[in-house]
């Protein structure tokens, strides 16, 4: 269940199983706990984008206070100004007004320049090193799970081609607080222009740096975590919805890239979601590990 702040009402919020939204101050008055995750979202047009992550994080039946944290380096050009001045606030100011249980990172359309070449990169280190010591977890999705992977010393290397379409996994451990309830293959949405390869993530388990939770023959490994559990890491969009892959395909063709095909294993006349219980397993397992 979704806790919101009085004041801040979003249309799309609403779970599949019509969960009623509580204000986090009557949830607390009525004794009940609020998982509080931070949300840092720097994916265009921010306030469009925050319905994908609602919507799972509305299923668990925990209650959560979604977060928004914007950084003080990025400018939000594409958001909407007076939507992220009352509903953003910075890392700091989140902090003060209490503990958070996590912390998410989305993705970024910057995975084709080097991370240092990133403006807010020196803001968000700072953060993610922070999270990392005092958090219970963080979950970095496309290329925020590559930044995370970044900060454990693995780095992404550019693809000819943009691996984007809805690619099958196996699930690696049947034992992980996460995954242990996926099925044993799932389906999941791609959208990236980088990843890292399997050589390097096998060499990092078995240096001891991350465990690798799943695989696809189309994909690598797709997500892994840092071995002390802080970190976890889906290259994919677990949080997307099947149309959006359609407007990614459209707009990046509109633009005359010539490096990205049409969606793999979707067809943008009649698109499906296929992922949508890894999504809600993902998230609702996660969430409850943050309470544990």
């Amino acid at each position: 269940m979704l806790a919101l702040p009085n004041s801040y009402a979003v249309e799309a919020a609403s779970a599949p199983r019509q969960q009623r939204v509580l204000s986090v101050a009557r949830a607390r008055s009525d004794g009940r706990q609020v998982v509080r995750v931070g949300v840092l979202n720097v994916m265009p047009k921010a306030e469009s984008y925050e319905p994908y992550l609602l919507r799972p994080l509305a299923h668990s039946e925990l209650l959560v206070e979604p977060v928004w944290i914007r950084l003080e380096s990025h400018s939000y050009s594409s958001s909407n100004s007076a939507h992220i001045d009352r509903h953003y606030r910075t890392f700091s100011e989140a902090l003060a007004q209490g503990p958070l249980s996590g912390l998410i990172l989305t993705g970024a359309p910057v995975e084709e320049l080097a991370f240092e070449a990133v403006h807010y990169w020196q803001e968000l280190t700072q953060i993610l090193e922070f999270a990392r010591r005092q958090l219970k977890g963080t979950l970095g999705l496309c290329w925020g799970g590559m930044a995370l992977a970044r900060m454990v010393g693995l780095d992404k290397v550019p693809f000819p081609r943009k691996l984007f379409g809805v690619f099958e996994n196996r699930s690696l451990s049947s034992q992980h607080p996460v995954t242990r309830h996926f099925d044993d293959a799932f389906f999941c949405a791609q959208s990236r222009h980088s990843g890292i390869t399997d050589r390097a993530l096998e060499d990092a388990r078995d240096a001891g740096l991350v465990n690798l939770l799943s695989h696809g023959p189309d994909t690598g490994y797709s997500i892994f975590e840092s071995t002390d559990q802080r970190y976890l890491m889906h290259l994919g969009h677990p949080e997307y919805e099947a149309n959006r892959l359609v407007h990614e395909w459209l707009r990046d063709r509109a633009t005359g890239r010539t490096d990205v095909e049409r969606p793999v294993n979707l067809d943008p006349e009649r698109p499906v979601n296929t992922w949508r219980r890894h999504r809600n397993e993902l998230f609702s397992r996660w969430l409850r590990f943050l309470t544990e």
